[in-house]
């Protein structure tokens, strides 16, 4: 008989793997990142299988300081990872083996690799939802503080990209709050389904061992175990889930980042970004390159793409665990770092923007932004608003033929509009009267602004 690649599954197998398909088929290379939640799911299956009878105390303790041995080892940088061994778990469980002998033998029993590799993978995005929360919560406390510094500062507001009507600084930003503050409560909701613990079914059918699946999800601080052992180990979407919920995050900082380079161009100059966020250009010394918000614009599609991978690796997948699913941990583990490094740049560049308010106070006199405020003003004189949106119009067309803001036209040059148009149209026809006048719940205030930043720092506690 022809010597055999691997001694934890070759017992059925008399030829030895071909040296490209050991390569080719390992996950060693990626998967190693999972290690201390592989480590942590044997900790916690081993102490049930001594707790029903199923192995020794001794041989649990020898299992534990074993995997705690092998922890340190690869805590250090001297574990020595097998491409031949495949992936995380037969590295670890052989080394295992050569620390404490048989014992580390029996720790595979009643489970299989199918419901191994869910159970860590699981751990391991628990873990980092819990970490993006946190980091989400820090960019948005820097969003806060800097709206609370504008909060009263004029802006203009777009549609179309069209200078629309004038909103506050500090409210424009409070929306990018509004958005994180759902994504974060995205997060959440799909942490419970990820806080599901699936050992136990084994490859797909459970297994006819004693266990106590309940126990295993308390220690390892599962909130409900899977109630179909076929779906367990073949359910990849809350890895779907996660990926999804990482492209929104993305779609909402790639918006924010478009913002910030067309705010910190020479055409808007509303803003200044920081030279630690910038870079110069090679050849043309005056450069000052947006590259921090241009990356996380272009890793936005990265990210994009890692959800699609994934639903196409999964789309055509009979039940249950097939070897595609190997294909699911890239991905994701791409997406996860890439998500914390675009949040952890935001919340690090936003409060060191320098905010040119001349530049936006004298932006938002261009383009005739309080033209609603005065359809506004004649529908509060008894005129239809159709009526009202005409005679506007026909007033703003008048001021682009004799280039003058509506603010600049005389109360005679009004009235040849309407007659029923007074001095106190001018209260409304200012910028500061225009945002002021929007004074409820939700919108652009500098009082309504204050308001929603203090409730949002409530909330951030």
């Amino acid at each position: 008989m022809n010597n055999k690649t691997n001694n934890l599954w070759g017992g059925r197998f008399s030829e030895s793997t071909d040296d490209f398909v050991k390569v080719f088929g390992a996950s060693i290379l990626f998967d190693k990142i999972l290690a201390p939640y592989d480590i942590q799911g044997s900790i916690a299956h081993a102490t049930m299988l001594c707790e029903v009878g199923i192995i020794a105390i001794d041989e649990k303790e020898k299992i534990i300081n074993g995997l705690n041995q092998i922890l340190d080892e690869i805590n250090s940088g001297n574990f020595n990872w097998n491409i031949e061994l495949e992936d995380v778990h037969m590295n670890v469980e052989s080394r295992l083996t050569d620390i404490c002998g048989d014992a580390g033998k029996k720790l595979h029993t009643g489970r299989s690799r199918n419901d191994q590799v869910s159970t860590d993978i699981r751990l391991y995005l628990r873990d980092n939802v819990d970490g993006l929360v946190k980091d989400i919560t820090r960019l948005q406390l820097s969003i806060v503080n800097l709206a609370d510094e504008e909060y009263s500062t004029i802006m203009p507001g777009f549609t179309h990209l069209q200078a629309a009507q004038p909103v506050t600084f500090g409210h424009h930003l409070m929306a990018y709050f509004e958005m994180l503050n759902r994504d974060m409560q995205r997060l959440i909701e799909c942490r419970k389904r990820i806080n599901t613990l699936p050992l136990g079914s084994a490859a797909l059918a459970g297994t006819t061992y004693p266990i106590d699946r309940n126990r295993t999800a308390d220690l390892l601080g599962f909130e409900s175990i899977s109630s179909n052992s076929i779906d367990a180990v073949s359910d990849r979407d809350f890895v779907i889930e996660f990926n999804s919920l990482a492209s929104i995050i993305m779609m909402h900082l790639s918006r924010f980042s478009e913002e910030l380079i067309l705010w910190s161009s020479a055409q808007f100059n509303f803003i200044e970004l920081s030279d630690s966020f910038c870079t110069g250009s090679s050849i043309m010394p005056q450069k000052k390159n947006p590259d921090v918000p241009e990356l996380v614009r272009g890793k936005t599609g990265r990210v994009y793409g890692n959800l699609v991978s994934i639903l196409t690796t999964m789309k055509g997948q009979p039940l249950a665990y097939n070897k595609d699913n190997q294909e699911d941990k890239e991905p994701l583990f791409d997406t996860v770092e890439t998500l914390k490094s675009c949040i952890r740049v935001f919340a690090d560049m936003i409060p060191n923007i320098e905010t040119k308010r001349d530049n936006m106070y004298n932006s938002t006199k261009k383009g005739y932004t309080t033209a609603t405020d005065l359809a506004d003003y004649l529908v509060n004189k008894g005129v239809p608003f159709r009526d009202a949106h005409e005679i506007v119009g026909k007033s703003v067309s008048y001021g682009i033929e004799h280039q003058k803001d509506l603010s600049e036209l005389s109360l005679e040059e009004l009235q040849v509009f309407d007659e029923r148009i007074d001095n106190g149209v001018f209260d409304i026809l200012s910028l500061e009267g225009s945002v002021g006048s929007r004074n409820h719940f939700g919108a652009t205030s500098p009082q309504q602004v204050k308001k929603a930043i203090k409730a949002a720092r409530k909330s951030l506690k």
